[in-house]
């Protein structure tokens, strides 16, 4: 596995409702890959590495541009202009309200996950990773989508993959959350450094390193039964 990136997973093994396995080296999900070493590199490319869908935004990518073999397909489909989710810089110290509102953050992330199913920048960001996967049609050929930390952007893709593909909503669920396990290390280091600037401003950079279950069920979920979320993806743009 890779040394120098957070939540990276392969997504085989999982099953659907009607008895299918997803394969294994062809879809990974992770967290942001410019701290690659060399020898993470050279995993990638015996890995199978074929197609590398970047969800982070422009200001992301320019600071930490992927470290990826020379033989993968680039896509950078940014799901926000700016990064909404807060996982891939520090401006969340200058927010005055994550010193007095313990809930600052928590709203920060409704708000950013209303946006990830209604902006059209999204729908466009996931149209064209769908478009990708359908276009890998090899054996043993990976696409790989990722964000900063892998949790948020690159977790909702997740969730609409798996549900295209007829997984139950439970295993979809249990992938989302396992974000938290996977990023634990680093979210204790952030709470350490945090709690230096007070408990409530370390509440609200908890919050928002995690993958809190209240948003899976009362965002997630209810945009993509209720709505034309899914259907909004597969629309050509």
């Amino acid at each position: 596995m890779l040394t120098n990136c957070d939540n990276f997973r392969d997504m085989g093994g999982i099953k659907t409702h009607d008895g299918h396995v997803l394969k294994e080296k062809k879809i990974i999900r992770s967290g942001k890959l410019s701290d690659l070493n060399d020898d993470d590199v050279v995993f990638l490319e015996k890995y199978g590495l074929k197609h590398d869908v970047d969800f982070r935004s422009m200001s992301e990518r320019k600071n930490e541009p992927d470290r990826i073999p020379a033989s993968v397909s680039y896509h950078f489909a940014p799901v926000f202009p700016v990064d909404e989710t807060r996982s891939g810089n520090d401006k969340w110290e200058s927010r005055r309200n994550y010193y007095v509102d313990e809930q600052a953050a928590f709203k920060d992330m409704l708000d950013a996950y209303n946006d990830i199913v209604l902006q059209d920048c999204a729908k466009k960001a996931y149209r064209e990773f769908f478009d990708v996967l359908l276009a890998n049609d090899k054996d043993d050929e990976s696409v790989l989508f990722h964000c900063s930390a892998g949790k948020d952007r690159t977790g909702m893709g997740a969730v609409y993959l798996l549900t295209v593909l007829g997984v139950d909503e439970t295993v979809i669920r249990a992938d989302y959350l396992a974000s938290n396990k996977y990023l634990r290390g680093q979210q204790k280091k952030e709470e350490v450094r945090a709690l230096q600037k007070g408990e409530i401003f370390a509440k609200n950079i908890f919050n928002l390193g995690s993958v809190p279950s209240i948003i899976w069920i009362v965002r997630s979920v209810r945009w993509l039964v209720n709505t034309e979320a899914l259907a909004n993806i597969w629309k050509k743009s």
